[in-house]
């Protein structure tokens, strides 16, 4: 190779390399420019986000408050809660004990009177009953007094319904 087509291949070489920056170049103005459109519509966007941003811290710190103050309450609440169903329980707890008393102490009424009930037909079936069977048996004796008496000695020849059913 001479030196004349080296010299040309290295003229060809820088050309395209200098094609290269030139393009390299341009791309690098165009970023430029579109960067600075873009800066100057966020400059502009700028105090907006800002005032958004200010917002939402606003909204953010006023948020906390707020949760904490529910949080707050909500505990109260369920602090109240639970003393009032420890208070129901102790009630419920209280009421049931009663009434098991109650009922016992009916029971033992009910069986008292029961057996007073019990004593008292017993009584009855000795103070009226013995008497009455007393009174039933003389005048059972008194009838068959009057029927002897009047009527004589019952004859051996004579059956009655009674001896019938005997025999």
């Amino acid at each position: 190779m001479d030196q004349t087509t080296l010299l040309v291949i290295m003229a060809g070489a820088v050309s395209v390399s200098a094609i290269a920056l030139v393009i390299q170049a341009c791309l690098l103005f165009g970023t430029f420019k579109a960067t600075q459109t873009v800066r100057d519509r966020v400059v502009t966007l700028m105090p907006k986000v800002e005032a958004l941003l200010e917002t939402s811290r606003l909204a953010v710190d006023e948020g906390r408050v707020t949760i904490a103050e529910i949080r707050e309450k909500s505990n109260l609440i369920l602090d109240s809660g639970q003393k009032q169903m420890q208070s129901l329980q102790s009630i419920i707890g209280d009421a049931h004990d009663r009434s098991r008393r109650q009922f016992e102490h009916m029971e033992l009424l009910i069986n008292d009177t029961l057996n007073r009930v019990e004593e008292a037909v017993t009584l009855v079936h000795r103070g009226v009953m013995k008497p009455i069977r007393g009174i039933n048996g003389l005048a059972a004796g008194v009838g068959a007094a009057i029927n002897f008496l009047v009527r004589g000695r019952a004859r051996p020849d004579r059956v009655t319904v009674d001896e019938e059913m005997f025999i």
